[in-house]
């Protein structure tokens, strides 16, 4: 009862779609109706610009990483990597937003923040070293899930290994029409970096 109790919160937590209430709130704008039609932050950069998109990325991230850290904060012995699973499936298919989402990066990520910020770092480093070799953020998404599993294996974190495995292949899958347009050199690649 107590582990539906929290997947229950996490996903409503993951479902809070923050482009969305950016875009209509402030800008009077529905970025599903602009860009990639994406919720994520990716697009919110792309529609809103910078300071938006910034926003709504950091909200992602939190989305996860308060979901993990809620067992720990209210004193359960519930593992908050398992419950932060559960906002990542509220973000790619939110009930807000009639179940259409994001693409789970920013939130997998925050729950990686949550429970292993050593961890996090190495991801962001990871992300930002991709990006800037292949000016493909879809692709550097998808590169820093296949390295953090990597990097979990490495370090015998065999629980973080099987959900940031289960993360990324959501990842991968949210990005598969992306990797059809980066194999006919169709995907949008960024501009300043």
């Amino acid at each position: 009862m107590e582990f539906l109790l929290f997947a229950i919160i996490a996903y409503i937590l993951g479902s809070i779609p923050s482009g969305l209430l950016v875009g209509k709130l402030v800008y009077n704008i529905d970025i599903r109706e602009h860009g990639s039609g994406n919720l994520g932050g990716t697009n919110a950069f792309r529609v809103l610009g910078f300071k938006p998109g910034l926003f709504v990325t950091i909200a992602d991230i939190l989305k996860g990483s308060v979901a993990a850290a809620l067992p720990l904060w209210l004193g359960t012995e519930l593992n908050g990597i398992i419950i932060g699973i559960f906002a990542v499936i509220g973000h790619m298919y939110p009930v807000f937003a009639r179940f259409k989402g994001g693409k789970a990066v920013a939130t997998s990520g925050g729950i990686i923040l949550g429970v292993n910020p050593l961890l996090f770092a190495i991801m962001l480093l990871t992300f930002f070293i991709a990006l800037y070799l292949s000016k493909y953020v879809s692709l550097s998404s998808m590169v820093t899930g296949v390295v953090i599993v990597g990097v979990t294996i490495i370090q015998q974190e065999y629980l973080l290994t099987l959900v940031t495995g289960i993360l990324t292949v959501f990842v991968i899958y949210r990005h598969r029409t992306n990797i059809v347009r980066i194999k006919n050199k169709e995907e949008p690649k960024i501009t300043w970096m």
